[in-house]
């Protein structure tokens, strides 16, 4: 007799086997607190760019936030619940927008990319959360005398430096003040994406396309260290035969203009969210 699916559980292909096991459905549909786990190194460097360029990469119904000013940002995460212990890394690329919508009005960092170097959350942020996630080899920051240098590479080509210098440890307060509520201004904040998936058989049309927001609370994440100081990146040019699936959008990164360098942060921390508040902008 043919399977149903249940409408109280969520589901990815193969749907054959039953409810999806990922970050926000677990074993008998448990949830991760994200209270103690992930543990994270996040690494980040920001430059000043031209409005132009970055304005080709918005969606519609997207402008560009207050400064053109592009941050990349590594995170290297463990003892991640969800994966039963064990780990995997990031690379995103983003820069601040606003998404004005018939309904909505968002602002934030638009995620335009997000590598990562293992296949399960690659699928369950793609097709649950709509982040523009692809594949990338992202091996643990090389550390010598204080300098940290990160790479990106897919299949033998590297196709990303990073490198920081000169940092400096910031004392945190042991006793932060409580955060301050955010403006009653009816705008949504947090980190904005563009979902889309295209219709089989019909490939210049999709079958989803809409803009979605990480809203900016609800995070169990606690800061332990923080570093700030200098830092370079370099996307380096590719062929088609370097990277035959990638090779555009390293190289749009590769043509932006670096005006400046805003600096660079290295920071560490505990505890996250499984995104699980993930909401369609309309």
């Amino acid at each position: 007799m043919p399977y149903k699916l249940r409408p109280d559980k969520m589901y990815m292909m193969p749907t054959h086997f039953g409810p999806s096991m990922g970050p926000r459905q677990g074993p008998c549909g448990r949830k991760f607190e994200c209270k103690d786990s992930p543990k994270s190194t996040s690494i980040s460097v920001s430059f000043l760019t031209n409005r132009e360029q970055l304005e080709e990469f918005l969606p519609e119904g997207f402008e560009l936030g207050a400064e053109p000013v592009v941050s990349v940002s590594a995170s290297y995460m463990t003892e991640i619940e969800w994966l039963a212990g064990r780990g995997y890394n990031v690379l995103g690329v983003s820069f601040p927008a606003i998404f004005n919508g018939e309904r909505d009005r968002a602002e934030g960092g638009l995620l335009t990319v997000l590598w990562e170097n293992l296949c399960d959350p690659i699928l369950t942020g793609r097709e649950q959360l709509g982040f523009s996630k692809i594949y990338c080899e992202l091996p643990e920051p090389v550390v010598l005398r204080g300098d940290t240098h990160c790479i990106a590479s897919w299949l033998g080509f590297k196709f990303l430096d990073m490198k920081l210098t000169n940092m400096t440890q910031i004392e945190l307060d042991t006793n932060p003040a409580p955060a301050a509520a955010p403006p009653d201004d009816g705008v949504l904040r947090g980190t904005l994406h563009y979902k889309y998936m295209p219709r089989t058989g019909e490939w210049g049309q999709g079958d989803v396309g809409y803009a979605v927001l990480t809203p900016a609370e609800g995070s169990n994440s606690v800061t332990k260290e923080l570093w700030r100081g200098e830092g370079t990146v370099e996307f380096h040019k590719a062929r088609w035969e370097d990277l035959p699936t990638q090779y555009h959008v390293v190289n749009a990164f590769h043509e932006l203009e670096i005006k400046e360098y805003r600096g660079a942060t290295i920071s560490k921390s505990v505890g996250g969210k499984d995104l699980s508040d993930q909401r369609i902008l309309q």
